[in-house]
């Protein structure tokens, strides 16, 4: 049982990192709470290690500031060729320290892994792409890219948010530190990880394996939702794109050139995989996984210059006119 000065530490740690939305030590989710404990044990016998060796140190400093004169200071000193006692101590305490950590950890790692899988869990499939995030929903039938939403959990009746991740390029590591640990992407094998967000909010997360040029923009978005709101945001994603009927012109622009090898709109003939499913763009707060707001001025240079933004993203320039680049943005900012 936690004693009332760490239980005090914890809140006072908690409440100065609050406003952080990339700290772990403001868990909103049951494996970010684990993770926490973990930190607090390992911040705590750290702490008490320094203090240890500080304070012997400082005992040093000031029991033998002074130098011995005269005759004195020729003689050696008395010498301790070695202390049963003393070896015991700095082999067998070091030995057990590493045992608790090592038992906590794993005590953490198997409360996490082997979580029973409540049948009502929402399923949501991850691929990491250079450089942005695809999601896919398979029980809902909703693909989207770069923000997550998902419904928060009753402690009462959980409904965790499974992610079953994979990489469709390099390895990547899916990390947003208040609700749940770093998970690796890597090409040809499966991993699985859950959260289970307590309170709505957004929370924000980053790539956290090296895998190229944009490796530090691609950010992570997480969307947890009241039941309600996570509910009507499913049923919008799963409508057909509803653009503009003015962005007409845009849909045949953009139908007519490559974009339609790279990205999907479902209900035209864009089905491309290469790059992120546009069909409700317009519905999303950023774009360039997360990189720079949703603005149509944004998206206007993203389309013309993608690196603009993202130096060395995979999507090239598709050398458009200014006319067509009008029209295609306002087709795309169109698609809610």
């Amino acid at each position: 049982m936690a004693s009332p000065v760490w239980l005090h530490q914890a809140g006072l740690i908690q409440s100065a990192v609050a406003l952080s939305p990339t700290n772990i030590f403001a868990p909103q989710a049951t494996p970010a709470h684990e993770i926490f404990g973990v930190s607090m044990l390992v911040l705590g016998i750290t702490t008490g290690i320094f203090l240890v060796v500080a304070g012997l140190l400082l005992f040093v400093l000031i029991r033998y500031r002074h130098r011995a004169s005269g005759p004195e200071a020729a003689q050696e000193p008395p010498q301790i060729y070695g202390s049963t006692q003393i070896e015991l101590s700095w082999t067998v305490i070091p030995i057990l320290i590493v045992v608790v950590l090592f038992l906590a950890t794993a005590r953490v790692i198997f409360s996490t892994e082997q979580a029973a899988k409540p049948g009502d869990a929402l399923d949501v499939n991850v691929i990491g792409h250079q450089f942005w995030w695809e999601y896919r929903y398979p029980k809902l039938g909703i693909v989207t890219a770069n923000e997550l939403h998902i419904p928060v959990s009753d402690p009462q009746h959980p409904t965790p948010t499974y992610l079953t991740m994979s990489s469709a390029d390099t390895d990547h590591s899916f990390w947003v530190p208040r609700l749940a640990g770093k998970m690796d992407l890597i090409p040809n094998k499966i991993n699985v990880m859950w959260m289970d967000p307590e309170t709505p909010g957004l929370y924000l997360g980053q790539c956290a394996q090296y895998c190229g040029t944009q490796h530090a923009m691609m950010l992570i978005r997480v969307y947890a939702e009241t039941p309600a709101d996570f509910a009507a945001w499913a049923a919008h994603q799963r409508m057909p794109a509803v653009a503009d009927p003015a962005a007409a012109a845009g849909r045949a622009v953009f139908e007519h050139n490559a974009c339609i090898s790279c990205h999907t709109v479902a209900g035209t003939v864009a089905t491309g995989r290469f790059g992120p499913d546009l069909t409700h763009l317009a519905s999303r707060d950023t774009i360039a996984s997360g990189a720079v707001p949703n603005t149509s001025a944004n998206i206007r240079t993203f389309v013309d210059n993608p690196n603009h933004f993202k130096p060395g993203v995979l999507m090239p320039q598709m050398h458009l006119n200014d006319h067509d680049l009008d029209l295609v943005t306002a087709y795309l900012s169109s698609l809610k």
